[in-house]
């Protein structure tokens, strides 16, 4: 599944590039690219635990 999140993130970072050499881009491709991208990357992330010791006792 990690292997799947990280091919999906690289085309979509790459196709969002090459959406911008166009002489003109398409907005909607660019954004969906990006959206596709930075889900991928939440989703990768989660997965790695925190630095920062949780407290429990502290007030948000």
């Amino acid at each position: 599944m990690k292997k799947i999140i990280i091919i999906l993130v690289a085309i979509a970072f790459l196709f969002a590039f090459y959406e911008q050499t166009k002489p003109k881009p398409n907005v909607i491709i660019t954004v969906i690219a990006v959206l596709i991208f930075m889900l991928g990357i939440l989703k990768l992330m989660s997965k790695i635990p925190s630095k920062k010791p949780e407290d429990k006792n502290e007030i948000l």
